[in-house]
């Protein structure tokens, strides 16, 4: 780590504010990729997130994982560092190492509120899809145990105008998939919000 990401990730605001002062570009990349900012991210330093990126870090910079700070933020659940990230501009269009838009791993995980501020306060693609072929909808389904969390997740989704019918890359749509695993509360948001009822499962599941 540089003395600048190192002083980052322990949330050292005054050596942070003196070694910008001094002339430290704030998005140096260490041997890993990481800016200074990426490392306050990953140590959850909130307050030095702030700093950063009130002195004009780039929110956008990814390390060699991928990750930047909006991406991580969302995929683990920091909702005001996400916040953070998204007030100075990050684009939400910008992958992580799976292809997939910060929507995606924050679904799967079952991160409501990020999941509803990326909705509501972004213009994330809802349907993107990743390397895998799946988009946020076919994860919130596929890799989680279809419980509350997950249901209120796909009614977000949909809401924000998913498409039910998606189909994933062997053409198994997400009310196939719901079926497939007996998520039989899913199914019905799903119908209720326009999906195929005919849709009776099977595919390369």
């Amino acid at each position: 780590m540089t003395e600048l990401t190192e002083r980052a990730a322990a949330g050292d605001l005054s050596a942070l504010r003196q070694l910008l002062d001094d002339g430290t570009d704030v998005d140096h990349q260490d041997e890993r990729g990481r800016t200074a900012v990426m490392a306050a991210t990953y140590a959850k330093q909130t307050a030095a997130v702030a700093l950063l990126l009130s002195r004009s870090a780039d929110p956008d910079l990814r390390d060699e994982q991928l990750n930047n700070p909006f991406l991580y933020a969302g995929a683990e659940g920091l909702l005001d560092i996400l916040k953070l990230a998204n007030e100075a501009g990050a684009d939400p269009t910008i992958t992580n190492r799976y292809g997939g838009v910060a929507l995606i791993p924050a679904c799967e995980r079952g991160h409501v509120d990020v999941v509803r501020y990326l909705l509501d306060e972004t213009d994330i693609d809802v349907d993107h899809v990743n390397h895998l072929g799946w988009t946020a909808l076919l994860e919130a389904i596929i890799l989680v145990d279809g419980g509350e969390t997950q249901q209120e997740i796909i009614s977000l989704l949909l809401e924000h105008g998913a498409d039910p019918d998606l189909a994933d890359k062997d053409g198994v749509s997400p009310l196939a998939h719901a079926r497939n695993r007996g998520f039989q509360q899913i199914a019905r948001i799903l119908i209720a919000e326009g999906g195929n009822p005919d849709d009776g499962g099977g595919g390369g599941d």
